[in-house]
């Protein structure tokens, strides 16, 4: 069930909310919790059978990690914890391309290839799966206790405003806000409300609407595209993967504060970056976070010398790619950021100054998600050969709702790099609260989104969602 659907707008998300506050606040988390089983099982109803028995066993080995004597000991419930999670990763989203190449091999030897059948991947898999691998290790680690009771560890892992897409929050973040009675302000109802609709309406009027135009391009237009089309149908999908994720970010969390969490940010303006490194504290925040605290510095970090510090970035960024999707599209995306994270240390970082710097990261950008969007690779080089062409031949004509919505994409995308709009956007306050008639404005301003979106879900069939698949 999408955040950006009609049946969880008008359906699902008022008759939770009605519930959620008519529970008394002691048991919520058991009304959250059965709701996150209903929201899960409405897209994969075989799958949440799966989740609740491996997070049964993870919960249990937990459990013993906490309570054995030796380091011996715990480490042999944290790796029997490790391939229960991995594993089931591995098996859902892995196996199927480990085969296929396998098979490549072999046939290249004569050789009959191995054969199994299609395996449907579970929504959200990845995300889940690096949530319960932060809770066993910080537990393993020492850093945390075990949440006290199973119920709601359940609720940590199945919490549905994060869910099937992010941010991956660590255990150690939330566990203390679930185990919790959390008292649920007016006026944090109304701030999650207004995040949740600035996250609906980049999902639904920006990238919607771009990926529209995209979608069209690639099916229609990819052999006969020259050079400015090809590079008009990059930047849109630069846009519309920004305001596609980031704005289901914006209305997780924003659900997470009408029901009294405070869910980390996972997006700061990522476009106005200087440097691929910065690129990478800014975006998609709570995977750069998950990455660093749990491979990068276990790998050793840069506490080895500077070329043990390439090999590493090398190796997360490798397995950043890899992660988003099993197929050699990722797994180049994920070596083309982590070869320029290593050119920035060995001399790049000092000629990256002011707009130089942002020029350089959306051009790098741009090029890396070209990667990233197709998992054929012979369309990849195909769409980069007529962005290099530099090939001006072809006449094409864009819809003009298309047009605006770009050129108010790349503004929404940049106006971060004025400071003074960067600072009071982050402060919660902005949200309106000094005086009446702002709250007034932005209040009406968020009425006319929803219904703008709204309208556009009814009259539109096109509302794809590009991490569902990860």
């Amino acid at each position: 069930m999408l955040f950006s659907s009609i049946t969880f707008l008008f359906y699902f998300l008022p008759a939770f909310l009605l519930l959620y506050y008519l529970t008394p606040v002691k048991f919520r988390n058991y009304s959250l919790l059965l709701g996150s089983i209903v929201f899960y099982s409405w897209g994969g109803p075989v799958f949440i059978f799966v989740i609740l028995c491996t997070t049964a066993i993870d919960y249990l080995l937990v459990k013993q990690i906490e309570k054995a004597n030796t380091k011996t000991r715990k480490k042999q419930f944290l790796y029997l914890s490790l391939v229960l999670n991995l594993g089931i990763l591995f098996c859902f989203k892995y196996l199927q391309f480990f085969v296929e190449n396998v098979n490549t091999l072999l046939g290249w030897a004569n050789i009959t290839g191995i054969s199994i059948p299609d395996i449907v991947l579970p929504i959200g898999i990845s995300f889940f799966t690096f949530e319960s691998l932060t809770y066993v290790i910080d537990v393993y680690r020492g850093e945390q206790r075990t949440l006290s009771s199973f119920g709601n560890y359940l609720t940590y892992i199945l919490m549905f405003p994060k869910l099937i897409a992010g941010p991956i929050i660590p255990y150690n973040k939330i566990g203390s806000q679930i185990e919790s009675e959390r008292m649920v302000l007016a006026a944090d109802r109304l701030k999650g409300f207004m995040r949740f609709i600035f996250g609906l309406s980049k999902k639904v009027l920006i990238a919607n609407i771009l990926g529209e135009t995209v979608a069209h391009i690639y099916k229609n237009d990819l052999v006969n595209m020259d050079s400015s089309l090809a590079w008009i149908v990059s930047i849109a999908y630069t846009m519309q993967l920004y305001f596609d994720f980031s704005g289901y970010s914006d209305m997780a969390i924003g659900l997470g504060q009408m029901f009294g969490f405070r869910i980390p940010e996972n997006f700061n303006f990522p476009y106005i970056s200087r440097s691929i490194t910065e690129f990478w504290k800014r975006w998609h925040i709570s995977l750069g976070n998950w990455m660093r605290n749990y491979l990068y510095i276990p790998l050793g970090g840069n506490r080895a010398g500077k070329y043990a510090t390439y090999i590493n970035l090398w190796i997360v960024f490798l397995i950043s790619g890899f992660w988003h999707g099993a197929g050699w599209n990722y797994v180049i995306w994920g070596a083309f950021h982590g070869f320029f994270l290593v050119m920035e240390r060995l001399f790049l970082q000092k000629y990256l100054k002011n707009g130089l710097g942002m020029f350089y990261v959306f051009f790098v950008a741009n090029i890396g998600w070209v990667f990233f969007k197709n998992e054929d690779l012979n369309i990849a080089f195909q769409v980069l050969q007529h962005m290099f062409s530099f090939q001006f031949t072809s006449s094409f004509s864009l819809e003009p709702r298309f047009v605006l919505v770009l050129l108010l994409a790349l503004i929404f995308a940049f106006i971060g790099a004025i400071k003074p709009v960067e600072e009071q956007i982050q402060n919660e306050d902005l949200l309106f609260f000094k005086n009446g008639f702002r709250l007034a404005t932005v209040y009406t301003i968020c009425v006319v989104c929803f219904l703008l979106s709204a309208s556009y879900l009814l009259a539109e069939g096109f509302n794809p969602f590009i991490y569902f698949r990860f």
